[in-house]
């Protein structure tokens, strides 16, 4: 019988990406769920083999404006502390912080563009080693503390916790390591407003994803990969 990999999604293009198939070749079956569509308080935290956070454009905070950010981490607080499998990206990095009990906040500015991340000691001899020097997708204006307990993994300038660990069961991703060219032009699309806003080049983007976005998913699906091989 097949693993069962839950997977929450905020908006429709930031979805599994490049990690859809190293997820599906260790033998799981994905099923999304939408927040603010479907009813997360009917999940259950500790059935999946495998949930994943993805990543949107609202504050991890916000629960008082988008009622579903207080499901979400409650799954998250019951989840982690049974030491399930679990992996956040952006978003879900950030409810994963705060689920642990870590702060999450405005960032001291938006970050958003192709760049390579800074790993640490930890971060070198683990599964982000394969994303060592590779110029990877970050798309944020939050950020959040180091979760006590966790284990700093990358850092960029902007933002000191970029990726973090708990044992071998937890590991939440800032930045996007699923993104690829494959896509991409639907983040541009979706995010026109944002992207305006901050006085961000379309152009740009675009031409990051073209130059960066294929060696960026292949790194990305091996660094998950080890971990999924790791994981309990």
């Amino acid at each position: 019988m097949p693993r069962t990999a839950l997977v929450v999604r905020h908006v429709h293009f930031e979805d599994l990406g490049a990690f859809t198939a190293p997820i599906e070749e260790q033998g799981y079956r994905i099923a999304y769920r939408e927040a603010g569509v479907d009813d997360l308080k009917v999940v259950d935290p500790l059935a999946p083999d495998l949930l994943v956070i993805l990543g949107g454009p609202i504050g991890a905070y916000e629960e008082n404006r988008y009622p579903f950010v207080a499901d979400e981490v409650a799954i998250l607080e019951r989840r982690l502390s049974a030491r399930k499998p679990t992996l956040g990206i952006c978003l879900g990095a950030q409810m994963m912080a705060r689920a642990l009990g870590a702060r999450v906040y405005p960032g001291p500015a938006k970050e958003i563009g192709w760049k390579p991340v800074t790993l640490t000691a930890a971060g070198t001899t683990g599964p982000l080693r394969h994303l060592e020097g590779v110029p990877v997708l970050h798309w944020h204006g939050d950020t959040f503390d180091l979760p006590a307990g966790a284990t700093l993994l990358a850092s960029t300038e902007i933002c000191v916790n970029q990726a973090f660990a708990v044992g071998s069961h937890a590991l939440a991703f800032q930045f996007h390591p699923e993104a690829s060219q494959h896509g991409f032009e639907r983040w541009l699309i979706g995010h026109a407003v944002e992207i305006a806003a901050a006085g961000l080049s379309v152009a740009a983007l675009r031409d990051g994803a073209i130059r960066f976005g294929n060696d960026t998913a292949a790194a990305g699906r091996r660094c998950l990969a080890e971990w999924l091989q790791g994981s309990p």
